[in-house]
C-alpha cells in the first residue's frame, strides 16, 4: 500500500509523467475498492485510459501485491474477460463508534472484512477530554492484539453523538476542548496515534453506511433515523449524504416538540427527545416502576433501576409485558409524529429506521405508522417506504471506515493533482 500512499516531499520529488501514473494507480485502486471487481475494459471506460496504460497500472499493482485477479467476468461474445480486484489484507482502518456509555472498536481491512470482530468497552463519554486517555488506551491494546502491521494502518475513524463539525475535527457536545486548548479532537488524537484520524457525527457514519451498503444504496432521496439515547436524522439528497454548512445538519432531536416539556440535556424544554428517544424511554420506565406499574421491570434492584437501558424495555416488551410496549407506544407514537413532518419535508422513497429503539420492532413501528396516516398528507406518504435497518450494529463501524478511506484517496488525489 505504501506505493500508493506517498508523502507530499516525495511527490514533489516525482516528474510531470511520474505524478500522472500515480495518480492514474490512486484512481484505480480507489475504484476497485469502491466499485468491486472490474475488467480492464471496465477501468478503461470509468478512467478514461488507453487500455495498454491500464495493462501497466495493473501488472505494477499485482506486482506490488495491492490487487489480485478475481476469476472472469461475464461476456456478450467472445472470451470472458479477466476482473481485479484489491487484495484482502491490502491496508486497515480503526473504526471507534461511542455512545454515552459504551464504545465499540473494530479494524476492518480495504475490503471491509472485519479482522478483529467488534469489541465493545465500557466508557462513559465525557463533556471534556477525560476519556481521552482511556479510549486510546483501549484502541492501543485492539491494534495490539490483532497481530496487523501498523504501516498499513491508513487512519482512524470516530464515530460520536453531538454537534460535529467534521471539516474542523471538534465536537462541541462531548469531548471539548477548553478555552486555553486550541488543539481540536482531532488534533489531540492524531498526536497519540500518528495517524490520520476523521471524526464524524454518529448518525453521518450510519447514513453513509447504507448509502455505501444497505438499503440506501442506488436511492436518491432517503433518510435515516437514527434511535438510539438520543435521535438524529441523516438525510440523503440527490444520492449524497447531507451535512449542511457546519456538518450539523439532521439535528432532530432538538427540535421544539412539547411546550414547556421535560428540561433535555441541551438545555431547552421539549425538545423531541424528551418525549422519543432513549433517554425518554429510560426516564418513563423508571417513573413508571417508582410510582407502583405492574411491571417485570420491578423485580430490577434499585441500582438496575437507576441504570436502566432501552434494551432492558424491549426485552420486556418481547415477553409480553404491557407497561413495557405501552411506553413504547408512546415513544413511537412520538416518532411518527415527527416522521410525518420530515416526510412533508423531504418527500423521500425510503426511510430507514436504525439504532438500539429500532430493535423494538413492530413495538415501535407500528404506532409510527399510525402517527405518520394521520399526521401526514396522504398523497405525499403513500409512495415513502419505510425499513428497518438490515446492517444492524454493524453499520457506524463500516460508515467510519468508508470515512477513513474515501478521505485517504481524495487526499492523496488532491496531492498528486498539485
Amino acid at each position: 500500500m505504501k506505493s500508493i500512499l506517498l508523502e507530499k516531499c516525495y511527490l514533489d520529488s516525482l516528474t510531470n509523467i511520474e505524478r500522472k501514473k500515480y495518480l492514474q494507480k490512486v484512481k484505480l485502486v480507489k475504484l476497485l475498492h469502491t466499485e468491486g471487481a472490474k475488467s480492464n475494459a471496465d477501468i478503461c471506460r470509468v478512467l478514461n485510459i488507453s487500455s495498454p496504460t491500464s495493462i501497466i497500472l495493473l501488472n505494477e499493482l499485482l506486482c506490488e501485491g495491492i490487487i489480485e485477479k478475481k476469476g472472469k467476468g461475464k461476456s456478450i461474445g467472445g472470451r470472458k474477460p479477466e476482473l481485479y480486484s484489491l487484495r484482502n489484507n491490502s491496508f486497515y482502518v480503526l473504526c471507534i463508534e461511542m455512545d454515552r456509555f459504551k464504545t465499540e472498536m473494530a479494524i476492518l481491512d480495504n475490503n471491509n472484512n472485519n479482522i478483529t470482530g467488534i469489541k465493545s468497552f465500557s466508557l462513559k463519554l465525557t463533556k471534556d477530554k477525560s476519556a481521552i486517555k482511556l479510549l486510546h488506551e483501549f484502541a492501543e491494546q485492539l491494534i495490539t492484539s490483532s497481530g496487523i502491521d501498523t504501516n498499513k494502518l491508513v487512519g482512524i475513524g470516530l464515530g460520536m453523538p453531538g454537534l460535529v463539525d467534521s471539516n474542523a475535527g471538534r465536537n462541541y457536545t462531548y469531548l471539548v476542548s477548553s478555552s486555553a486548548d486550541s488543539k481540536t479532537l482531532q488534533d489531540i488524537l492524531e498526536e497519540k496515534f500518528n495517524k490520520p484520524v476523521y471524526v464524524q457525527n454518529d448518525v453521518k457514519t450510519n447514513a453513509l453506511a447504507e448509502c455505501r451498503f444497505g438499503l440506501a444504496l442506488n436511492k436518491k432521496d432517503a433518510l435515516v433515523l437514527l434511535m438510539d439515547w438520543g435521535i438524529g436524522l441523516g438525510i440523503i439528497m440527490d444520492g449524497k449524504l447531507q451535512s449542511g454548512m457546519s456538518g450539523f445538519a439532521g439535528e432532530i432531536g432538538h427540535i421544539p416538540f412539547v411546550k414547556d416539556g421535560e428540561l433535555c440535556h441541551c438545555g431547552k424544554r421539549g425538545c423531541l427527545e424528551t418525549v422519543a428517544s432513549g433517554i425518554a424511554l429510560a426516564r418513563m420506565a423508571k417513573e413508571g416502576i417508582k410510582s407502583g406499574q405492574t411491571s417485570i421491570l420491578n423485580t430490577l434492584s434499585e441500582e438496575e433501576i437507576d441504570q436502566i437501558e432501552p434494551q432492558i424495555v424491549i426485552d420486556a416488551a418481547n415477553k409480553g409485558d404491557q407497561y413495557a410496549i405501552n411506553i413504547l407506544s408512546q415513544v413511537g407514537e412520538n416518532l411518527g409524529k415527527a416522521v410525518a413532518t420530515l416526510i412533508q419535508l423531504f418527500n423521500p422513497e425510503l426511510i430507514i429506521l436504525g439504532g438500539k429503539i429500532a430493535e423494538a420492532k413492530q413495538y415501535i413501528t407500528i404506532p409510527m405508522r399510525h402517527a405518520i396516516n394521520t399526521y401526514c398528507m396522504t398523497r405525499i406518504r403513500e409512495h415513502t417506504k419505510i425499513v428497518l435497518s438490515t446492517l444492524g450494529h454493524s453499520a457506524g463501524i463500516l460508515g467510519s471506515a468508508s470515512i477513513v478511506i474515501e478521505n485517504t484517496f481524495e487526499r492523496q488525489i488532491e496531492l498528486a493533482s498539485q
